[in-house]
């Protein structure tokens, strides 16, 4: 089994990749393969609605100058997610954002049914909040959301991976949340060897006229 932990902060050995670590050290222990994908310090655009991915992509976006279309080929043969970021204006990352917003658009039928995580890192506040967008994708998406036994938050500094360290509770957050990952895991794995699968229905789309 692998989980792909991507890591949505510019900065790619900091406070965010710090908590990824920790939680790759349960997982690894736990005989889980993991990569953590550090998605860049570069633009990643938005999502411009061209429904190319729904229709001649056959589920690639059409803004292919990114890591977007790699990582939607990854996300197949991976088996679990954490999605990370630090928290800006108690927000995540605009990039990781953009990123989720096509990676989800375009490919989440290989990332469905999947379990994922959200992890967020700040200086003090904005953490739920940040939280709230991220763990968003994963339910409108038929993914189980994997918890800890706290918010999935640690607290440090800008650019200071050494008080991530210091944030006991944080660490051990990252450190449940693992165990929790493997749990699900193998809860999922046996339950396909039992030939219990979630039936696959057919969306159905409406707004509030028809």
């Amino acid at each position: 089994m692998k989980v792909l932990l991507f890591n949505g902060s510019s900065n790619h050995h900091g406070c965010t990749y710090t908590a990824l670590s920790e939680i790759e050290k349960v997982l690894n222990k736990n005989g889980i393969e993991t990569e953590i994908i550090n998605i860049g310090n570069l633009p990643i655009a938005d999502c411009t609605g061209c429904q190319y991915c729904r229709n001649a992509g056959n589920g690639k976006c059409v803004l292919n100058k990114d890591i977007v279309n790699e990582c939607i080929d990854k996300c197949e043969q991976a088996d679990g997610f954490i999605f990370a970021s630090p928290v800006y204006y108690a927000h995540p990352s605009g990039r990781l954002l953009s990123f989720m917003d096509r990676l989800f658009y375009a490919g989440g039928a290989k990332l469905a049914y999947k379990p994922a995580a959200a992890v967020v890192s700040a200086r003090r506040a904005g953490t739920t909040a940040a939280l709230d967008p991220i763990i968003k994708h994963f339910t409108i998406n038929n993914m189980p959301v994997v918890p800890s036994n706290y918010w999935n938050m640690v607290h440090g500094r800008l650019n200071s991976p050494d008080e991530v360290m210091q944030d006991e509770e944080g660490i051990q957050i990252m450190q449940v949340l693992g165990a929790n990952m493997v749990w699900i895991l193998k809860c999922i794995e046996e339950g396909k060897k039992a030939g219990f699968v979630p039936e696959k229905t057919k969306k159905i789309h409406t707004n509030f006229i028809k």
